[in-house]
């Protein structure tokens, strides 16, 4: 998940947060294409996927012997596919909390 897509999420969900608390949103930029929600996370999690089989691939290449793929390529594809993993979780995790605020909301 890259650093665009995780601030995209993190600013519309501090958008329905100020609009839940009766504040100004603050001024954002004009979007030039509207996406959904369900999109960008479906995206995301795909490249989160994409990642782990590639980081998958890279360990299995080491473990075969193949001259062009170093430890380090290793550790850094597995790295890499930690922490989009993370991120993403991280992410699922302030949206499961921001639907039961909103739930636990009096009428």
């Amino acid at each position: 998940m890259s650093s665009v897509e995780i601030n995209s999420v993190l600013s519309q969900l501090r958008a329905l947060q100020a609009r839940s608390a009766g504040m100004e949103t603050p001024a954002q930029a004009p979007a030039t294409e509207r996406t959904d929600f369900g999109d960008l996370m479906g995206k995301a999690v795909n490249r989160v996927s994409e990642t782990q089989t590639q980081a998958a691939d890279t360990a299995r290449a080491f473990e075969l012997g193949q001259p062009d793929v170093s430890l380090a390529d290793v550790m850094l594809a597995s790295n890499r596919s930690q922490v989009e993993f993370t991120a993403l979780t991280q992410v699922r995790n302030r949206m499961v909390r921001a639907y039961q605020d909103i739930m636990n909301m009096p009428i």
